[in-house]
């Protein structure tokens, strides 16, 4: 019988050709995923909020395994774990206790302080770290949790410098305040009020509506009758756009108008039907408008590519707060939460946003503030 011939080298090339594929496999099972969470309202009224915020934590995935980072031994791959609260208080708390069971490394989230508050609690019990990029009630924050960050200036600052720039630089003498009794709502107009009533504006009126509401004619009806300098409302730009529109049409159309970040969206002029009124906002937001953050005007170009006409507010500080989690991850050199967690509070993180550290409590170290208005139907920044 004729033994089988083979071309010269043949043994030789699949004999490496098995050694390359064992050494793939093996690569291959060195590589661990990691799944981080994005928390926030995907449906509903403010949808466009929170989607912009998931954008910036898949963002941040994305970039983030472009570096092929190496955590405890392993090469790490991230993935992104998305889960609609729908900005209400017992689905945010269900979606919590489901990443808690699917352990998930760490959440970004959640978008509100309504929803972020419970949610935090049921956190803190499974030792999960998360990173809100957009609720600024300061009780976010009070009960202290080693599970609870937060990566924008709280309401505290925010209420009192659009106080503050409402007597000091618009001489506004009075004042109807307006809050959609959310957390985060109520808490901003309480802030906004006593701080304007130290500077010496008079408080004419105290009004409340809910963040569900699309009707507000009684209540400017009744405010019209005080005819007060300014209104202030505390609540998101799905109120804020309608209520603008009935301001105009109710003849409001000098009456000068505040409000906190969760309405100083890009979207407000489009919700308030490109109203007049519009021209008459003023509105605060945690931290630098993103022409002025370190990096801020190249990852807008990555960001508008990427997802366009999607660009909201706290999309940047989704993307940083993505990158805090696992900048603490490499420290520890750790992605177990239970390892990793204690090195959160000690961060020194040059991010797109601001260069991040925290207090014992998990507020930023040093929060930037920055006023908005809007010209021409585009939102400005003032400062």
């Amino acid at each position: 019988m004729q033994k089988p011939s083979f071309p010269s080298g043949s043994l030789h090339l699949t004999a490496a050709a098995v050694l390359t594929l064992c050494a793939t496999l093996a690569h291959a099972q060195d590589v661990q995923t990691v799944r981080i969470a994005h928390a926030g309202p995907t449906s509903g009224g403010i949808a466009h909020i929170g989607k912009d915020t998931e954008n910036g934590v898949r963002m941040a995935i994305d970039d983030l395994n472009a570096q092929n980072p190496v955590i405890g031994g392993k090469r790490i791959k991230f993935e992104l774990v998305a889960e609609d609260d729908a900005g209400e208080p017992r689905q945010a708390t269900t979606v919590a206790q489901k990443l808690c069971d699917s352990k998930v490394a760490g959440v970004v989230g959640h978008l509100q302080s309504g929803t972020t508050i419970p949610a935090s609690s049921i956190y803190n019990k499974c030792g999960l770290p998360h990173i809100t990029a957009s609720a600024t009630n300061p009780d976010v924050t009070k009960r202290g949790y080693n599970t609870t960050y937060r990566v924008i200036a709280n309401d505290n600052a925010l209420g009192a410098a659009l106080a503050y720039f409402a007597h000091d630089a618009l001489k506004v003498k009075t004042v109807a305040v307006i809050d959609d009794r959310t957390a985060y709502g109520q808490g901003l107009a309480d802030v906004f009020k006593a701080t304007a009533e130290q500077k010496g504006i008079q408080v004419v009126a105290m009004e409340f509506t809910n963040d569900k509401a699309t009707d507000f004619n009684a209540i400017l009806t009744a405010i019209k009758s005080k005819k007060p300098d300014a209104i202030f409302y505390g609540g998101l730009d799905a109120q804020a756009g309608p209520m603008l529109r009935q301001m105009e049409q109710l003849g409001l159309t000098t009456v000068k108008y505040f409000g906190g970040d969760a309405m100083c969206t890009e979207k407000l002029v489009e919700l308030s039907s490109k109203a007049n009124t519009v021209r008459n906002v003023t509105c605060a937001t945690g931290g630098a408008s993103v022409q002025k953050m370190q990096g801020g005007a190249d990852w807008k170009k990555r960001y508008d590519a990427r997802f366009p006409g999607q660009f909201q507010i706290y999309s940047p500080y989704a993307y940083d707060a993505a990158f805090v989690l696992v900048d603490a991850m490499k420290r520890a050199d750790s992605v177990d939460p239970q390892v990793y967690v204690p090195f959160i509070v000690k961060t020194q993180f040059k991010g797109i946003t601001a260069n991040i550290a925290f207090t014992p409590k998990g507020e930023l170290t040093t929060p930037a503030i920055t006023l908005y208005t809007y010209k021409d139907n585009v939102r400005a920044a003032l400062n």
